[in-house]
């Protein structure tokens, strides 16, 4: 008799949901936190000329000097700190916790947390061990280091915004958890650009602290790009086990191509955050909704039967995250992604149509 995968996986990974990317054709999307904004039509017929004289023949290379250079300067890097690039953060997350899985060995977050911290420890079969947080989503610092002084954690991952949650921990309370952490910290920064706050000058003053950014959130998603920032002595270790060409010629010209125009890129981040604030507003305004600060580029809300919500958006074409269901603590919560102004008009007229609300 041949084999069937129940004799041959993991148990562990048996139990596992795959992460189930919705279909989206013909709706507004607004559920993965992507930049809304297209690129200038100058600087995409740069990129396709870029991408026509490709050496697509030939491996990319293996080390992207050039990009990393341009990474280092754009994203004021503190000198001593080496960059590893990655097939966007996911892989960056993976090739750590692969590092890192000593027998015994625990990854520590919080709950709710961005969902590939919890999965990437299984794949890697490492324990994994979650603090909840507050019922308004701030960090209980107490239940922290009490977890810390428990599982004696090999890694701990915190996103910072937070992903779902949208809201910046308190920075005096992460950094005694980096104090506190007998191994390494890996702050999450995807949504950096939205917050106005970093660790990134830390780095220098904890050795065990790791950076994470990406440029999926900066309208580069489609080129599945992120780094790793940290002291060569651990970057050195890691990049053994990063795949060789993991990051394929086409996405490294592009990159650097749109970094050297970094004012694109704060402009539409600034428009965002300008439409984070006028949605966050008019949100408010709604009867029978709770909005949570958010530093990010989404925002979280509450509603009564979400479920039922979120279909009746999903009638009128607008597509979104439903997190109810996957932590307590999200209870009737819905995550919507910052969009176009148009984008959120008309997320905000279907969102008042589900909640059987008149329109003003």
């Amino acid at each position: 008799m041949p084999p069937s995968p129940d004799q041959i996986i993991r148990p562990e990974i048996l139990a596992l949901s795959a992460y189930h990317v919705p279909p989206a054709s013909g709706m507004v999307k607004l559920d993965a936190m992507e930049n809304p904004y297209s690129l200038p039509q100058a600087l995409r017929d740069e990129i396709a000329q870029l991408a026509a004289d490709a050496p697509l023949n030939r491996y990319p290379d293996a080390s992207a000097v050039s990009l990393k250079a341009r990474l280092q300067e754009a994203l004021s890097v503190p000198a001593g700190m080496d960059v590893m690039l990655g097939n966007g953060s996911d892989e960056i997350i993976q090739i750590i916790a692969l590092a890192a899985a000593r027998p015994g060995a625990v990854l520590l977050s919080v709950e709710p947390a961005f969902v590939m911290f919890r999965m990437i420890a299984t794949f890697a079969g490492m324990g994994y061990a979650g603090v909840p947080l507050k019922a308004d989503f701030s960090l209980d610092l107490d239940a922290m280091l009490a977890a810390i002084t428990q599982h004696q954690p090999t890694v701990i991952f915190l996103a910072y915004p937070n992903n779902p949650t949208g809201n910046l921990f308190d920075a005096a309370a992460v950094s005694r958890i980096i104090e506190a952490a007998p191994g390494i910290v890996v702050i999450d920064e995807a949504y950096h650009a939205f917050a106005d706050a970093s660790f990134m000058n830390k780095l220098t003053q904890y050795p065990n602290l790791l950076l994470m950014r990406t440029l999926s959130k900066l309208g580069l998603a489609g080129l599945r790009l992120g780094l790793l920032i940290g002291r060569p002595e651990w970057l050195i270790q890691l990049e053994k086990l990063r795949l060789p060409y993991n990051v394929g010629v086409v996405t490294q010209l592009i990159a650097e191509k749109v970094l050297q125009h970094p004012d694109i890129l704060l402009q539409q981040a600034a428009a965002i955050k300008a439409e984070r604030a006028a949605l966050s507003s008019c949100l408010r305004a709604l009867d029978g909704i709770e909005i949570f600060p958010s530093d990010a580029n989404f925002i979280l809300l509450r509603v009564d039967e979400a479920d039922q919500v979120f279909q009746g958006l999903k009638q009128h074409g607008i597509l979104i995250k439903n997190l109810d269901g996957s932590h307590p603590l999200l209870k009737n919560c819905l995550r919507v992604t910052v969009g176009t102004p148009d984008e959120n008009v008309q997320f905000l007229a279907a969102l008042q149509a589900s909640l059987k609300q008149p329109i003003n």
